[in-house]
C-alpha cells in the first residue's frame, strides 16, 4: 500500500509538473516566460485584447517583446541601474501609489450592500430596468437613390415568405454593406444604435413589410425589410442584481472615501502658499 502511495504521489507531482510546463512559452537564461505573463503583457497595452486571441504573427512578436524585456532587465540590473537615485526615488513614488490604491480596494471590497437594500433599490427604480424596444431587421446597401428604386420595386408587389425570400435574394447579388452575404440580416436593435434616418424608418414599418422609399443616410441609400417589432420588457431583479450591488457599493464606498479625506484633513497641518498668495492679492 506505501508503494502504491508513493507511486500516486509521485504520479500528481508529474501531473503537475506538466501542467506548469505547458504555460512557458519561452525560457531566457533560465527565466521562464509564461502565457500568464504574455496575457498580463497585453491586456497592459489594451485592456480589452487577449494573447490567446492573436494570431500567430502577432504572438510571435509579443513573445519577442518579452524575451526582450528580460534581457533589457538584466543588462539594466548588470550596469547597476538599482542603485541609481533616479531609480529609488521612482520606486518610492510607485511604493506611494501601491500603498493607497491597495488600501483604496480594500476599504471597496469591506463595503457591503446586502439583498435586501439592492431589492429595495430595484423596486423603487424599477423604470432605470427596462430594456427598451427593438426591431429585428434586414437591409439593402446600395450606392444610389436609382438602385434602391429599383430594387423596391422588384419587392413592393410581394408578401410574406415569398417578399423575405426575395429580399435575402437581392441582398446577397447587391448589397455593399456588410451583412450582404447574411441576406442583409442586422440582427435586433434599439433605436439609439442606428443613425436617426434609418431608425425612423424602420419604426415606421409594419411586421413583414419593406420601406417603399429609399432611406439615405451617410453610408448610401437603403431598403430595409422589417422582420418584427420587440416590445419593451421589464428586467426581472435577478438578471441586474449583481449591477444593482456593485453600483451601491461604488457610491458608499466614494461616501465613506469624502468622509475619511474630510477627517484626515481636520487632522492634519496643511499649508499651501498659494492660498496665502491669493489671500494678500484680495
Amino acid at each position: 500500500m506505501l508503494k502504491l502511495a508513493k507511486t500516486s504521489l509521485l504520479a500528481v507531482a508529474v501531473m503537475a509538473t506538466s501542467i506548469v510546463a505547458s504555460d512557458i512559452l519561452v525560457t531566457v537564461n533560465g527565466k521562464n516566460i509564461t502565457k500568464q505573463d504574455a496575457e498580463q503583457f497585453v491586456a497592459a497595452a489594451q485592456p480589452n485584447a487577449r494573447y490567446s486571441q492573436l494570431d500567430k504573427a502577432q504572438k510571435d512578436m509579443i513573445k519577442q517583446r518579452l524575451v526582450e524585456k528580460v534581457l533589457f532587465t538584466e543588462l539594466a540590473k548588470k550596469e547597476g541601474v538599482e542603485n541609481d537615485p533616479e531609480f529609488k526615488a521612482a520606486i518610492e513614488r510607485i511604493k506611494e501609489e501601491l500603498l493607497v490604491n491597495i488600501w483604496m480596494k480594500k476599504q471597496l471590497d469591506n463595503t457591503l450592500v446586502s439583498d435586501s437594500e439592492a431589492k429595495e433599490f430595484y423596486e423603487k427604480n424599477k423604470e432605470k430596468f427596462k430594456q427598451p424596444e427593438t426591431v429585428t431587421a434586414s437591409h439593402i446597401l446600395v450606392k444610389t437613390e436609382d438602385e434602391a428604386k429599383a430594387i423596391i420595386k422588384e419587392l413592393k408587389s410581394l408578401k410574406g415568405a415569398a417578399l423575405k425570400e426575395k429580399f435575402v435574394m437581392l441582398a446577397k447579388e447587391k448589397s455593399t454593406g456588410p451583412s450582404g452575404p447574411k441576406g442583409g440580416e442586422l440582427g435586433t436593435f434599439s433605436k439609439a444604435q442606428m443613425v436617426p434616418e434609418f431608425s425612423k424608418a424602420v419604426w415606421a414599418l409594419k411586421d413583414g413589410t419593406v420601406t417603399l422609399e429609399a432611406v439615405k443616410t451617410q453610408f448610401g441609400y437603403h431598403v430595409i425589410y422589417l422582420e418584427k417589432k420587440n416590445a419593451a420588457l421589464e428586467l426581472p431583479y435577478e438578471a441586474v442584481k449583481d449591477k444593482i450591488i456593485a453600483s451601491l457599493k461604488q457610491k458608499q464606498f466614494a461616501v465613506k472615501i469624502a468622509e475619511v479625506a474630510k477627517e484626515l484633513k481636520s487632522k492634519a497641518k496643511i499649508v499651501d502658499p498659494s492660498a496665502k498668495e491669493d489671500s494678500a492679492k484680495k
